[in-house]
């Protein structure tokens, strides 16, 4: 059987609704040449909203789970879907695609999609090509179009759903008003907008919001937590590590989890303490491996503190002081 009548049979079974959505078929979808893109186009229309919306979701999971794939062209055909929850889909499993190409569809989707679901994934993933931008990897100009959009989604009117999205799109930028933005929004009397505030100030990357970070690790809203306890994580928070270790046994799985993960970030002697504790007692095979990558990461971090301390600037022509040391007649240890 030809290459072409293996994927007209995929796509006889992807029509079959007397089936579910056969996972095996999916994989077919990755990687498509224009032939069979061309056919899966004909097809897609033919298949019932359910079908279509079972099809995209199932493969958003396959694609996280297996980074060998690529369903971007399935994705970006699901974009134009009649249906908002394949679209809302669609558009957070192109996430991580840095295909410049998409900023403007994700910007018209923002701005004009009947959906406010869909809107808030748009506002979401236009934070990717924000942060592209902090790394130059993209043209000024588009990054500040995208920029623009963002903030005066911001200001307008819009569902907080969608405004609070753009804000942590826009944490990724170092523009010089995201610190009153953030705080503007923690001040929110919206629970929802506060917790987007302490998640961008994880995003940010930026220690001064360490007492508010503090402050809602005691939050009585799991969310609220779960975003205090990933921002510690990517503000390398040392000193939190004692807090993280007590979340870490969180009745919140997802806030316990996260401080696990958040623990290998921040480093040092505590950290690697409440991790190999955590370790002795996990019964969970998949919570082993899981508190192994945390431990792993913090090796990592700790190797990076422990390098940093030893920078020196270009103009030292003696760092590591040999110089005093071999000509010190006394008999004293010089430390390291």
């Amino acid at each position: 059987m030809s290459s072409n009548e293996t994927f007209n049979a995929v796509l006889a079974r992807l029509r079959d609704t007397s089936q579910p959505v056969p996972m095996t078929s999916l994989y077919h979808l990755s990687d498509l040449n224009k032939e069979d893109q061309a056919a899966l186009e004909t097809v897609w229309p033919e298949l019932s909203t359910e079908r279509r919306q079972a099809i995209v979701a199932n493969l958003q999971e396959i694609a996280e789970a297996n980074f060998e794939v690529s369903f971007d062209e399935v994705f970006k055909l699901a974009l134009e879907d009649a249906s908002p929850e394949a679209r809302a889909v669609a558009i957070r499993a192109l996430w991580e695609s840095e295909d410049p190409t998409l900023m403007a569809p994700l910007i018209d989707y923002l701005l004009h999609d009947p959906d406010p679901v869909v809107r808030a994934a748009a506002a979401s993933a236009l934070g990717r090509f924000v942060y592209l931008g902090e790394l130059e990897e993209l043209p000024v100009a588009q990054v500040k179009r995208v920029e623009a959009v963002l903030l005066d989604v911001l200001h307008g009117d819009d569902e907080l759903e969608v405004r609070r999205r753009a804000l942590e799109a826009l944490a990724f930028s170092a523009r010089p008003e995201l610190t009153a933005l953030i705080s503007e929004a923690y001040a929110s009397d919206e629970t929802s907008m506060r917790v987007s505030a302490v998640f961008a100030m994880g995003r940010a990357a930026d220690a001064q919001w360490e007492a508010q970070v503090t402050a809602e690790l005691e939050s009585s809203e799991p969310e609220m937590r779960f975003e205090a306890v990933r921002a510690a994580g990517e503000l390398e928070l040392t000193d939190l590590a004692s807090q993280l270790a007590e979340l870490a046994e969180d009745d919140d799985n997802q806030v316990s989890e996260a401080a696990i993960w958040s623990l290998g970030q921040v480093g040092g002697d505590v950290a690697r303490q409440a991790l190999a504790q955590l370790l002795e007692r996990a019964e969970d095979e998949e919570m082993r491996d899981f508190i192994d990558e945390a431990m792993e990461n913090l090796v990592f971090t700790n190797e990076v503190a422990e390098f940093s301390l030893l920078e020196f600037g270009p103009d030292d022509d003696d760092p590591l002081g040999l110089d005093d040391a071999l000509s010190d007649d006394s008999d004293e240890d010089e430390p390291a």
